[in-house]
């Protein structure tokens, strides 16, 4: 039986004085309500209530009649359901222990974006129409076939980044995703700063460093947005958008070399075995912090795993205490320190001599074959094989 993959796909548009500005009023409602329900709902909770997606449902009719929040009734409801289920959603993963406890919504460094379904929007000959505007978006179409043929957007969401930029994304099944034929080939991939990948293949990739290429212009429009007078003055809007664009211009070519790099990789190889990295602890090292952030392992991974799931490629994560940096790929022997500064080592049981980066990236192809062949757990090795602890081991085993 074959499962549909459901995909967004992104398109910039230009909205007209009146749709930016209906747009910008449905944006504010969203942020209100899901704060409002919010608070209903820790309020229920500091009471011993629960409180679920139907009784904030009751409570926006309620909120709609009330003659200081009369506004809500005047932009499409759609995207205010929309934001009750999103609020739900975070409770739950609250509750699964999956995410922290949900925070409010800020006017300024929250996410402003609004969801349609489909009784809220109607999309015929590559025009967009959005309840509550008369006039279809101007969309820039920057691929030959908007979407898959036959397909239709299930939701549409509607979004600003703090650039100043909209985008419009549309959530359809697209049939044209399908497993790859499947190959023998297996990689081991090792992520650092220097090179961004080490394939065990023994191919380096470099890391584009996109933050460092564009670090003086942000540093000079952030010295001149400091300069800016406090508050809402248009001075300091113009300053702090010229900060985001240029953010924005990190993150897009970040994002559009990664998208390349890991479809390659998805397309090349069967088996591709990754480093289970705590990222979120490595950046608190304010000496590499810059730099690993820059390099977007996280985003790396989950490109990756979810590229992997569409063509049915398959993901090994590693332990991350795995000595894979200082285990022999030659013969096995584990040394006993391998600090940072060490990039190149030779065995001294073996005398290989090893690229510190390079020779985890096998190991750790060596280690995810295992899982995948006998589904042998990878745990940290601490011992050389055939060392004491290996021949008591052994002698343990021959024991009645």
């Amino acid at each position: 039986m074959t499962v549909c993959v459901k995909r967004a796909f992104r398109y910039r548009f230009y909205p007209t004085s009146e749709q930016a500005a209906e747009l910008a009023r449905t944006f504010g409602c969203v942020r209100k309500v899901y704060n409002m329900a919010l608070a209903a709902r820790t309020e229920a909770w500091a009471r011993g209530e629960r409180v679920n997606y139907n009784a904030t449902s009751a409570m926006l009719t309620a909120w709609k009649k009330a003659e200081e929040l009369a506004y809500l009734s005047e932009v499409s409801s759609v995207p205010l359901q929309q934001c009750l289920r999103h609020l739900q959603g975070a409770f739950v993963a609250f509750w699964e222990k999956r995410a922290k406890y949900p925070r409010f919504k800020s006017r300024k460094r929250s996410r402003k974006s609004a969801e349609y379904t489909s009784s809220a929007f109607r999309f015929r000959d590559g025009r967009m129409y959005l309840a509550k505007m008369k006039d279809p978006l101007n969309i820039v179409w920057s691929r030959p076939r908007p979407l898959p043929e036959g397909a239709q957007p299930t939701t549409v969401t509607v979004s600003q980044d703090a650039a100043g930029r909209w985008f419009v994304s549309m959530l359809c099944e697209d049939p044209g995703v399908k497993p790859l034929p499947a190959t023998d080939s297996a990689v081991g991939i090792d992520v650092g700063l220097k090179h961004l990948l080490t394939l065990s293949t023994g191919e380096k990739i470099a890391n584009p460093r996109h933050e460092r290429r564009d670090r003086g212009r942000l540093a000079k429009a952030q010295r001149e947005l400091s300069r800016k007078a406090k508050g809402d003055g248009a001075n300091r809007r113009k300053a702090r958008l010229k900060v985001a664009r240029i953010h924005a211009r990190i993150s897009d070519r970040r994002r559009d070399h990664l998208h390349k790099l890991t479809t390659r990789l998805v397309r090349e190889n069967q088996t591709l075995v990754i480093e289970d990295l705590t990222v979120r602890n490595m950046v608190k090292n304010r000496n590499l912090a810059r730099a690993i952030s820059d390099a977007a392992w996280s985003e790396f991974r989950s490109m990756l795993e979810y590229k992997a799931a569409w063509y049915g490629r398959e993901v090994i994560a590693v332990d991350r205490f795995f000595p894979s940096s200082r285990l022999c790929s030659a013969c096995g022997t584990l040394q006993d320190k391998m600090p940072l500064s060490v990039r190149t080592w030779t065995c001294q049981s073996c005398g290989t001599t090893h690229d510190r980066d390079m020779n985890a990236a096998k190991n750790l192809r060596a280690a995810g074959l295992a899982v995948s062949v006998c589904g042998a757990g990878v745990r940290p090795q601490r011992r050389t094989p055939g060392g004491p602890s290996a021949t008591k081991q052994k002698s343990l085993r021959r024991e009645p």
